[in-house]
């Protein structure tokens, strides 16, 4: 079950899909489920994916937290000295939003629907 503030998912940037899906298949077993050319996912432990969107693509690992109230959570990392770098947005399986934290760090959350 899903908490709210936990490590939920983690996003890298994907590159050559080709390429970095055939090596982390050969080095590490891993199976992907192809959400279109920018993005495949994994669940190997802790779910995640790859993009490869040059406009949008994380240019470095993105850990993303969860949250069962998205809109109470962004509040709450707002008052918390938090900067949100990206507002509330939906994605095919939800709705996210990023920020930094005090130290420079990009976090995102997300919630289902």
């Amino acid at each position: 079950m899903r908490q709210d503030g936990k490590i939920d998912y983690v996003e890298f940037p994907g590159g050559d899909m080709g390429r970095t899906q055939a090596f982390y298949a050969q080095a590490f077993g891993w199976t992907f489920q192809d959400y279109g050319p920018e993005y495949q996912a994994f669940n190997e432990g802790l779910d995640g994916g790859f993009y490869s969107d040059a406009v949008e693509a994380v240019k470095h690992p993105l850990v993303i937290l969860y949250a069962h109230d998205l809109e109470a959570m962004e509040a709450k990392v707002k008052a918390a000295g938090g900067a949100i770098t990206r507002p509330i947005f939906s994605f095919p399986g939800g709705r996210r939003f990023h920020f930094k934290d005090p130290a420079g760090n990009e976090l995102a959350v997300w919630s289902e629907g």
